[in-house]
């Protein structure tokens, strides 16, 4: 594992543990904090002052704007029909299938174990409690939790108990 040559970093960007992610044909704005055992793909891009928590994959096609935070464990799609073969099977290339493009905007908050599916925008001040599996957009200043993640608020300004969502394992009974 390794920080590509082809990577774009921006000014003081920390990555804790530089041998031990996996990080290609990516850009990172300036002041973001990588975490441990983090894969970001190729035309991937990430923000100003983010924070991108230990084992989290941001894949290909993945936008994610300035001073958002990404919990541990986060997984993004980019496939919503995925195959390892073709009709005939043979195996898949880059040639057989499409990216569907991500958006997280602007001090969004996802968090620990949450999993986004492609094609979603998160919406600037969003958050997204743990383990919530993101399956539509979520709007400006929305806390959705749960599978499938549904609302259940308006994030403004996020409360002490918004808040604990994003650290908690069970956000929902």
């Amino acid at each position: 594992m390794s920080v590509n040559d082809d990577v774009e970093l921006g000014d003081r960007v920390k990555i804790f543990h530089p041998d031990l992610v996996n990080l290609y044909g990516c850009t990172i704005g300036d002041d973001t904090k990588i975490g441990t055992f983090v894969e970001i793909q190729k035309n991937a891009t990430i923000g100003a002052r983010c924070k991108v928590s230990s084992h989290t994959f941001i894949c290909e096609g993945v936008i994610i704007e300035d001073e958002v935070f990404v919990g541990h464990g986060v997984m993004f799609t980019n496939d919503l029909y995925p195959r390892a073969t073709n009709e005939n099977g043979s195996l898949q290339t880059e040639a057989n299938w499409s990216v569907i493009k991500t958006l997280v905007k602007h001090r969004a908050s996802i968090g620990s174990n949450a999993t986004i599916l492609a094609g979603i925008t998160i919406g600037e001040n969003a958050i997204v409690g743990a383990g919530a599996v993101v399956t539509r957009d979520v709007p400006d200043n929305t806390t959705v939790v749960g599978v499938p993640a549904r609302i259940i608020g308006k994030s403004d300004r996020p409360s002490i108990e918004n808040r604990s969502l994003l650290s908690s394992g069970n956000a929902l009974d």
